[in-house]
């Protein structure tokens, strides 16, 4: 899909270029739910009708599925969103599927635990500390749940939170029925991809340009061969990366087929690793200094490499639909990468 003809994508880019600068992610990193950064920006994206994209045209949504808005979410992961739009998106999808009234402001998605008192916990929600609700999937179960009812713990992202929910709040808030196909790990994941695609693009960009403008020695340090080099191998990541998480994102709806999912996230977080350690390399100690934008992005592709799950797990879910499969793995991969992308809005 081109990208300068995705009008989705254009309008996230633009918003988020004006309204999600550096300055801002950081305000919203330190004041949490209650910046008001962060209710200002929320407000803009709610304003440009991208939280409900995936929703019915009957429902005030733009009836899109996941195919059509990958590049929203990578565009999300390119300017390094603090609030939860891709996860939020999917998250009201899912509401409407289950005839479930959605609540105001933002919602994430997590995997939690059904407590001895019948309480949740949910031992780490990305988006936490920012996010309105949470939609919970606690063993075959699925509960909104408002994030200032719970009991919260910090976690090692300004932006996360351990959260807990009495048995009283949990019998209170709405079931959402959901397909007992789907799991919310794999729904985060096929979100995550997309934004972790953008963020390396980005990445890639701030380095190259560093590059180029870096002198050592009386020339660009880009003109080194081993800086080229590292160049070089930033650039298979990042596009290796951007093209699975096209394939993680393409499925039916707003339901992503798990496979292309796990081909996806184990990608993205492999990439992770490779295109933050060059970064980081070829920035020198400057890269990882507080007032220097390079860790805002490299700081969240470490957080979404583990987040549903490392490139081990996915790694492990691949593994496990070859062994089922029983025929040639050739079959297996083209099935995976026979898909037709949509035609640009």
């Amino acid at each position: 899909m081109s990208q300068d003809n995705d009008l989705f994508a254009d309008a996230a880019r633009q918003v988020l270029a004006d309204q999600c600068t550096p300055p801002v992610v950081r305000a919203i990193e330190s004041g949490g739910r209650a910046a008001p950064a962060t209710q200002l920006l929320w407000a803009q994206l709610e304003a440009t009708g991208l939280a409900d994209a995936l929703l019915p045209e009957d429902d005030g949504g733009a009836g899109l599925g996941l195919t059509q808005v990958f590049g929203v979410l990578e565009q999300c992961g390119a300017h390094a969103l603090p609030l939860p739009l891709g996860e939020t998106m999917v998250a009201r999808a899912l509401l409407a599927q289950g005839g479930v009234a959605r609540p105001a402001g933002s919602i994430t998605l997590a995997r939690g635990e059904r407590l001895p008192d019948d309480g949740v916990r949910s031992a780490l929600v990305r988006g936490g500390q920012v996010a309105d609700h949470v939609l919970v999937q606690a063993g075959s179960a699925w509960h909104l749940l408002a994030t200032a009812d719970a009991q919260a713990a910090p976690q090692a992202l300004a932006l996360d939170a351990a959260l807990a929910w009495t048995a009283a709040q949990v019998a209170a808030a709405p079931g959402v029925p959901v397909d007992a196909a789907q799991d919310a790990r794999t729904l985060q994941a096929a979100v995550v991809a997309p934004q972790m695609a953008g963020a390396l693009g980005d990445v890639f960009r701030r380095t190259l340009q560093y590059a180029n403008e870096r002198q050592q020695f009386g020339r660009p340090i880009g003109k080194f061969q081993a800086i080229q080099h590292q160049l070089a191998v930033m650039s298979e990541h990042v596009f290796a990366a951007r093209m699975a998480a096209q394939l993680g994102c393409n499925g039916a709806g707003v339901l992503p087929d798990r496979l292309r999912v796990a081909t996806a996230k184990a990608r993205c977080s492999e990439a992770a690793l490779a295109v933050a350690e060059f970064a980081h390399a070829i920035h020198g100690a400057i890269g990882f200094t507080a007032e220097y934008d390079l860790q805002l992005f490299t700081r969240r592709l470490h957080a979404w490499r583990q987040t549903a799950g490392s490139e081990s797990y996915w790694h492990g879910v691949a593994g496990e639909a070859l062994l089922a499969h029983g025929g040639l793995t050739l079959d297996l991969v083209r099935r995976i990468t026979d898909v037709t992308l949509p035609q640009a809005a």
